[in-house]
């Protein structure tokens, strides 16, 4: 009996904090925290960062995880630490392969971004001068929205939590005998199926005769004039690439961003990598987490590695000073990163402002991700001269993760800060 209180308590802090993670963005879309001091001691060699990072390690809750810093267009240090898969004696390295949450969102950013070069729309097109069929918010059904309101979270289009936990599913072939399929199941309404085809799902959640239909999916505000994170409304903005190229969206992305960039170990679905360089993900870790998937992928599902991501991150860091055209022009990437809303729009305690779906701090760029069994941040600053990444396998969704999460970040950042300030 206390077993099972006890479990019960565990999946109701789950689901609680979970629904932080998705709405008030302490994970998806958080402003980052304020380090206290940076170490005194010069941190210069990468040797004395990886030993110290070793240290913060053993102390951690962590199983796996890796970084990149890249300073002056150069990766500068490169580690990966911990396991990839406890049980199987697996180590994290930097070809590990793991999903980076909401971090995806800045893939649907590129895509937009290069959707809107290649001449498909702009930022101000109406969505329905896009979509095969009309899509309205019957709270504010005159009024249009645009391009611009889904890439800043501004639509108006909410996420409707009792439906959107249960577009989180087990792959088939998974066991789900043990205590972290259990929990998906219990906490989240998760089923053991495949995925749905991104556009029925968004038909089934917009469209009033769809089965997820609900007044509870729009807001009353008009678009553009409040702040509401949604991770619907970004795969509905993927599906405008989608819907306008009559490219897939998987491979429009692929084809534009991941080949281009040399990133040839990502992917948003597991059939296409090596699966023994798939990292498992960890509740805690003595708790593995089944493999699972969202329907709604392109907010939150993309799976990279340690070197993959490097080359994404020297590339918006070269593309936000104007010294590449790798993906699109320099002007493509002035509109990647420029500020899209009003001062005030965006809460304080998430971002001073919102660029394409990237968060705009005074001097930092940022964005962070978390799902259950994954928690990321990356971040650079506004001048391209300095940022890095952290991934890792370990959980956010309970309190008491989110307090190691947080005491775990900042020790690294301050690490990482005070080995850039040495280099």
């Amino acid at each position: 009996m206390l077993k099972s209180m006890k479990t019960q308590s565990i999946r109701m802090n789950f689901l609680l904090s979970l629904v932080a993670i998705l709405v008030l963005g302490s994970s998806s879309c958080s402003k980052k925290d304020d380090p206290s001091t940076p170490p005194s001691d010069a941190i210069t060699a990468p040797s004395a960062l990886t030993a110290a990072l070793n240290g913060i390690y053993q102390d951690s809750d962590v199983p796996g995880f890796a970084i990149s810093v890249v300073k002056n267009d150069a990766i500068i240090y490169q580690q990966a630490f911990g396991e990839a898969d406890i049980d199987q004696s697996k180590v994290y390295t930097n070809q590990t392969i793991q999903p980076i949450g909401s971090i995806s969102k800045t893939f649907v950013a590129a895509a937009i971004v290069k959707a809107i070069e290649d001449g498909y729309f702009s930022l101000e097109t109406d969505i329905n001068d896009i979509l095969p069929v009309e899509l309205i918010n019957p709270k504010q059904a005159n009024s249009p929205i645009l391009v611009k309101h889904l890439v800043t979270h501004t639509s108006g289009l909410l996420d409707n939590l009792e439906i959107y936990f249960p577009g989180y599913h087990i792959l088939p072939g998974e066991d789900l005998s043990g205590t972290g399929a259990q929990l998906l199941q219990e906490a989240l309404g998760a089923t053991q199926r495949a995925r749905m085809h991104l556009d029925e799902y968004l038909a089934e959640y917009y469209l009033e005769d769809g089965d997820f239909y609900t007044s509870n999916n729009f807001g009353v505000s008009s678009p553009g004039t409040a702040w509401n994170y949604s991770n619907i409304a970004t795969s509905l903005a993927a599906y405008l690439v989608e819907a306008a190229t009559g490219i897939d969206f998987q491979q429009y992305v692929a084809t534009n961003i991941l080949q281009p960039l040399g990133m040839d170990d990502t992917a948003y679905e597991r059939t296409e990598l090596d699966a023994q360089q798939v990292a498992t993900l960890y509740w805690d870790k003595n708790t593995p987490l089944p493999a699972y998937a969202h329907d709604s992928y392109p907010d939150g599902s993309l799976m990279t590695s340690n070197e993959d991501l490097a080359k994404y991150l020297l590339d918006m860091m070269k593309g936000v000073k104007g010294q590449s055209a790798t993906l699109f022009s320099p002007a493509g990437y002035e509109m990647l990163f420029s500020p899209l809303l009003a001062n005030g729009v965006v809460p304080p305690s998430v971002a001073n402002n919102q660029a394409v779906f990237w968060f705009l701090e005074s001097n930092i760029i940022q964005h962070t991700g978390a799902d259950p069994g994954t928690t990321c941040i990356l971040e650079f600053e506004r001048s391209g001269e300095s940022g890095y990444f952290l991934l890792t396998n370990m959980d956010e969704s309970t309190e008491e993760h989110s307090a190691a999460w947080r005491d775990f970040s900042t020790q690294v950042d301050q690490l990482i800060s005070a080995f850039v300030q040495a280099n």
